[in-house]
Formats: C-alpha cells, structure tokens, sequence
C-alpha cells in the first residue's frame, strides 16, 4: 500500500517535554521518504497517518509514506541498499529479527544517538538496549536504530471448549509435566468425546518457515534455563549443561506432536496457521508470540463492516470464551522469565535527508503519538515506554492486564541482540530444523542437538 499524506507548512519540530527534537530548523518544503510495514489493524495505521498530518504541519516537512507488507520489506530494503536509494526512516517488525544487527554491524546505519540518548529515561528496562548494536567499522556500539514496541510469549486457550471437555481454567497445572499430560492426556480426549470431532489439545508452532517456532522453542529452552551467549555475546553451546538443557527441550518440543497431540500439518505451519487453527477450533490452545488471537476477536466486536451476529461472536469470544494466559512453572519449579522481541527502526547510513529522518523520529517518539499507535494494535504490541506502560489501556480487560503482568514481571532480550549472527540462525529456523529432523527423519533427539550446536558454532562464533 502507498499513500501520501500533505500537511500545512511550519517550521522545524518544537522541543516537547522528553521527546525533544535537536536537530536544527530545516528549510520549509523539504520531502522525506518513510517506509514502514503495514499494520495488522486499520486502527494501527490509523495511528501513524494522524502523526505523520501533525508533523507536517508542525514542521513543513512532507511524508511520502510507502507501506508494505510484512513479508516484503526485508526484500525491497534490501534492494534499495543494493542500488543505493534507501528510503530516509523505515521500519519493520522483521528488521531487527532478520538483518539490523547484520547492517549495524557493516555500518550501514546511522547513529540515533543524538536523539535516542535524551530519551532514555522514558524507555522501560530492556527496550532501548535492543537498539545497542556493534559497529565494525567504527569499532563501537552505539543506537543504530530506535525501539517502538515490543512482543513476548502468551499462551491462548478456548475457555468454552475447555469446559465441553469436563475442566475448567482452575483445573490446568502449573508444574511443566503435568500441564503438558492436561493438555495431551486428558483434554484432548475428553474434546473429542464430546463433539465427535477430530480436536488437537495443543497447536504446536513447528514449520521451518514459521517464526512462531523458534520463538516458542526459545520458550522451552528458557524452561531449562539454557544460555547460549554470555552478554557479549561468547557462545556457551560448548558447556555439557548447554547440550543437556537442549536435549530436554528438544524432546519435550517434539513429544507433543508424537503423542498427536497437536495437528499433524504442524510441522509445515507458517505464522498464521496456529492462528487459523485456533480460530476454526480444531485446536483448545496454542502458544503465540503476541495476544493477535484474541485481539482478532475484539477486532470482530468492532468491526462495523460486519453483521450483528458476527459482531456479537466476536465479542463473546473476547470477553467470555478465550483465555490468555502464561506458560507453567519451569521443569524446576521456578518462573519462567520470558523473551521480549524489541521491535526496531532505522534509517541508513547514506539516506539523504538524515537529519529531518531524525525529527521525524523524535516526533514519532512523543508520548502523544507513540501510545495510539501501539494501542492501536489492540494488545498485540506492548509498549517500550513506562508512561505507555502505565496507560489505562492495560488494565481495560483481562487479556490486556495478562499482557501487562507478563511484563512487568521481567523480560530477557533474544541472543540475536548480543550476538548479530544468531539472526541468521534464526532466518535458517536451526530450531525448527532440528525438531523436523527429529519428526520427519527419525533422528534421535541427542543427535539432532548436536547438529544443531554444530552449526550454531559455524555460524555464530566470534
């Protein structure tokens, strides 16, 4: 999708409160290019089109604003790079998976510094830190880029077909075995009795193109409190605990799918398809790297496009029938402390108009802009402020105060932002390969660790 949006003329960006902008006056009737992924909501870019009428007409500086699918910004950004016509901002929720560090690290960013460092007391622990990448060039770490929002692991379950199974919420353990036997051993037949249908008690995320599957395995690993970098970014994978904590979670990832206890097609899942399969109720629950579950139902209850009937299935689905909730306990009792997934922008090294890119930036930042944009995702983004974080927006339902506890009870970055290569790593899915080669090739699980240890130091040692 493209769009422009033209505002009134003014001059260069007011100092407000914390998100001042430092740069200089800029002349009036400049143009900046901005790229960005399209949102999954209309009310997410909603949001960033009021922002982008308000900056022009605060600063005189025009938006051409390009929006394009997720899929398809890695690709055309990289194009761009290729033939040296880099867009001035551009932002993607895949940037800072797949390449940021990758392009930190060759010095093709800017340093944000300037703008990122008077901010920093806004940012909530572990976001600003996620835009703290290495530098070969300049042989330094510095902002190369800005944090926007962030996501982490929830787990998503239909409360109604729970109960037409003979449970309730009150009844799912909390120790790691036991929840996993509930889910396997007793609700999944208990679902099928009940309706006659072909239900699967879990949809486990495990297709190689599905970032849904590293994520959750991650999840696993993190049961085991495996650490595969130190925090600057030294792998660990050579430590026999490291290889054993893998192994536990390897099997117990794939166990799941051997007990067919979550569709056979798991194994070939994109990102949507644990979305699809929740939706069409062939599976009680699945674990999903944000609540876009849920808020996909509350979207429904909205949504004036719709009938009556269908506005009135969503809101009971949202508000009665599905339940977000954590993962259980660890294997050893303790709380899993969960992964956050900072989401970043930048704007490159050679752009042309770097110092309006960086007002605009600063702009986008301000309190007043940030938080429509993020709530415009209806839950499925979490803030990386702390006065976004204190909106009353996270406590408005159930779901939301789910996402908010995760939260605020302490999240850990991905390896990816210690040590750049695990990006690549993570485009490969070793994860996901190495429980394919467990499902598809009937490799034992001790081995297909090894192999994927084996390639994590091929790729990622310093």
């Amino acid at each position: 999708m493209r769009s422009k949006v033209i505002g009134a003329l003014s001059i260069a960006v007011a100092a407000v409160g914390l998100f001042a902008a430092t740069a200089p006056a800029l002349a009036q009737g400049n143009t900046i290019t901005v790229w960005w992924g399209k949102g999954f909501y209309k009310s997410e870019d909603d949001a960033l089109l009021e922002t982008i009428k308000k900056f022009e007409a605060k600063t005189g500086i025009k938006v051409e604003l390009s929006q394009y699918a997720i899929q398809d910004m890695i690709p055309k950004t990289v194009a761009a790079l290729d033939s040296g016509t880099v867009p001035d901002v551009a932002y993607s929720d895949t940037y800072d998976v797949q390449a940021q560090g990758k392009w930190a690290y060759e010095g093709k960013l800017e340093d944000l510094s300037d703008i990122m460092l008077p901010m920093k007391d806004a940012f909530a622990p572990n976001t600003l830190e996620a835009a703290l990448l290495y530098n070969d060039v300049a042989k330094k770490k510095s902002y190369y880029g800005f944090p926007l929002k962030q996501q982490s692991m929830h787990v998503q379950i239909w409360g109604d077909m729970l109960e037409k199974a003979g449970f309730k919420a009150a009844d799912i353990p909390t120790k790691w075995e036991d929840y996993w036997t509930f889910w396997c051993d007793k609700v999944q037949p208990a679902i099928r009795k009940a309706t006659g249908q072909r239900i699967y008690g879990v949809g486990q995320p495990m297709g190689v193109e599905s970032t849904d599957s590293f994520q959750s395995f991650y999840t696993f690993m993190d049961a085991y409190h495996v650490k595969l970098v130190d925090d600057d970014g030294k792998l660990l994978v050579d430590d026999p605990k490291v290889r054993d904590g893998l192994i536990h979670a390897l099997k117990d990832y794939t166990d799941t799918y051997i007990k067919g206890c979550t569709p056979p097609s798991s194994t070939t899942w994109k990102d949507p398809d644990n979305n699809v399969a929740f939706h069409n109720k062939t599976i009680v629950m699945t674990h999903n790297f944000t609540i876009s579950i849920a808020a996909k139902w509350f979207e429904d209850s909205t949504n004036p496009a719709l009938t009556d009937a269908q506005r009135a299935a969503g809101k009971q689905a949202y508000e009665q029938d599905i339940i977000t909730a954590s993962f259980p306990k660890a294997p050893d009792g303790s709380t899993i402390k969960y992964r956050s997934d900072v989401k970043t922008g930048l704007i490159f090294a050679n752009a042309k108009n770097k110092a309006e890119g960086k007002q605009f930036i600063a702009f986008l930042m301000q309190e007043d802009n940030v938080r429509p944009y993020v709530e415009g995702a209806l839950g499925r983004w979490f803030p990386v402020t702390k006065a976004s974080q204190a909106s009353p927006f996270w406590q408005a339902d159930r779901h939301r105060k789910a996402v908010w506890n995760q939260f605020t009870g302490g999240t850990t970055p991905f390896d990816f932002t210690k040590n750049w290569k695990f990006t690549i790593l993570n485009n490969e899915n070793v994860w996901a390969k190495a429980a394919n080669r467990v499902l598809n090739e009937k490799v034992p699980v001790d081995r297909a660790v090894d192999e994927m240890i084996a390639r994590i130091k091929q790729v990622a040692a310093n």
